[in-house]
């Protein structure tokens, strides 16, 4: 599949991938930041954003995506990025083929399994009736009766584009809510990569946890763990000077 992204600056490439229901666009303000050191790309991952939406959706899929980005763009090795359910493509990208990741960066997650836990947020986006809304705010209203904490409607809605016909889901809603299940898989036994490992953590987030460092050693045995301090999960929105630090003092 050919996924849609945004290449910006100059240097050696850093591919970074966003979390389920994000899209390319969460990075922009990371991007600018960095773009005097390396070059962007900023990855809609399948079924997200601007790329194609499909039936087949799970971590073997988008990794194979984002080989067939690399392979295009005539990238031999890259730094790699993920977030969240982007983390975990990049981390199955990082083990699947490790000749082309010159070094790791994930974000709040680690490669352990994670029960579904986005079933209200599920239930609040397919309660929007789409051809009844006449505005942003009636979605919101709408949405507003399953999540209480505007942000997170914000960040939500901003999959929600608009044209000629009216208002439309960027990401593909049906398969989503149907394979909702593949977003927490685990990574696969005796799979690793050895080359150097970031995982990033909000401190105020229970994504990453002191249980999950013997499974993050069996897989990436060349990391190093860093806390976010203040950070929830999107430590990216919510601390992006700390994380352009951790990011610069890793990768230069």
């Amino acid at each position: 599949m050919k996924l849609n992204y945004k290449k910006s600056g100059t240097g050696k490439p850093l591919v970074i991938l966003h979390g389920l229901f994000g899209s390319a666009d969460n990075w922009f303000s990371i991007a600018r930041e960095l773009e005097n050191e390396f070059t962007l790309y900023l990855v809609d991952q399948r079924n997200h954003g601007e790329s194609p939406h499909a039936e087949e959706w799970n971590y073997e899929v988008m990794v194979e995506d984002l080989r067939e980005l690399i392979d295009e763009e005539g990238l031999s090795e890259i730094f790699l990025m993920g977030h969240s359910m982007g983390g975990k493509t990049a981390m199955n990208f990082a083990v699947t083929y490790p000749d082309r990741v010159e070094r790791l960066i994930v974000a709040d997650i680690s490669p352990r399994y994670y029960p579904i836990h986005h079933q209200t947020i599920l239930e609040g986006l397919n309660s929007i009736n789409l051809s009844e809304i006449q505005s942003r705010k009636d979605a919101d209203d709408q949405l507003a009766r399953y999540i209480n904490i505007p942000g997170i409607r914000q960040f939500l809605l901003k999959s929600l584009g608009r044209d000629r016909n009216g208002f439309y889901w960027k990401i593909n809603l049906p398969v989503i809510t149907e394979k909702i299940e593949e977003v927490g898989k685990a990574l696969e036994e005796d799979t690793v990569y050895e080359g150097p490992t970031l995982f990033l953590a909000g401190a105020n987030s229970n994504y990453i946890q002191q249980s999950d460092l013997p499974d993050i050693l069996e897989h990436f045995p060349n990391y190093e763990l860093e806390f976010i301090e203040g950070a929830g999960h999107w430590l990216h929105a919510e601390k992006p000077d700390a994380v352009v630090r951790e990011i610069r003092r890793f990768l230069l």
